[in-house]
């Protein structure tokens, strides 16, 4: 069964190029010309991806993007932003969405985008999910995660979790005990081009710290190392 996404713009034509070229990749698409309108198809429709636009009539991208992972609809998010707003997808990742891309932007650019969030994500390839299932599971404190399963628990809840917090949640996982620079994450995490902005890695650190600390404040768990990143670390008995 093809994938189906979910493309939500006020341009039409920007919506027939981002439809056609994900058409002809292979994916199934459905549209919606304003934020409502996208918000109840992502309610009802339940599409594997989403591309969203920031400034829609109705309700902006970032309150789609807010309701949405309130819902614990966990669907990849890639976010579509014009140049001069940055402030606005700093804000758009902390709400939940996964990626962004700055217009204009190239349909390919997009395409190969959507397959790379694909190939990282719980709708992985069948070869990459054979490559999981080799993997081990990985219990530190009061935290199991199951990269085969793409899921976490805490104190035996299962976590909410967005695709990239997952990806980093499992990648400090792989490296425990190690320090973690912000741009060695965002490289790892984040495999394309991101001009360095490493307030991104940040903001998902939060967001994790927010699921499996006991006090964000002084964190049991994920450790900042001051001037160098981060350090997932099997919590102290106290």
């Amino acid at each position: 069964m093809n994938k189906k996404i979910l493309v939500v713009d006020d341009e039409q034509s920007i919506v027939t190029l981002l439809q056609y070229n994900l058409q002809q990749a292979g994916f199934e698409v459905i549209t919606a010309m304003d934020g409502e309108e996208g918000k109840n198809i992502a309610i009802s429709e339940k599409p594997d991806f989403i591309i969203l636009d920031l400034m829609l009539p109705k309700l902006d991208g970032i309150e789609v993007c807010k309701i949405l992972r309130q819902s614990k609809l966990m669907m990849p998010i890639l976010m579509l932003t014009a140049k001069d707003e940055e402030f606005d997808k700093v804000l758009g990742l902390e709400l939940g969405a996964d990626d962004y891309m700055t217009k204009p932007f190239s349909p390919r650019e997009v395409v190969a985008r959507v397959k790379a969030i694909f190939r990282r994500t719980q709708y992985s390839d069948q070869q990459s999910k054979q490559q999981e299932e080799e993997e081990e599971n990985y219990k530190i404190g009061d935290l199991v995660v199951y990269p085969e399963l793409y899921e976490a628990y805490f104190n035996g809840n299962q976590l909410e979790l967005t695709p990239k917090e997952f990806e980093l949640l499992l990648y400090l996982c792989r490296h425990k005990g190690r320090v973690l620079t912000r741009d060695q994450l965002l490289s790892a995490v984040w495999n394309y081009d991101f001009a360095g902005d490493t307030r991104i890695v940040d903001v998902h650190i939060s967001h994790l710290r927010e699921k499996i600390e006991e006090n964000t404040k002084k964190p049991a768990y994920i450790k900042t190392i001051r001037g160098l990143g981060y350090k997932l670390e099997e919590p102290k008995s106290e």
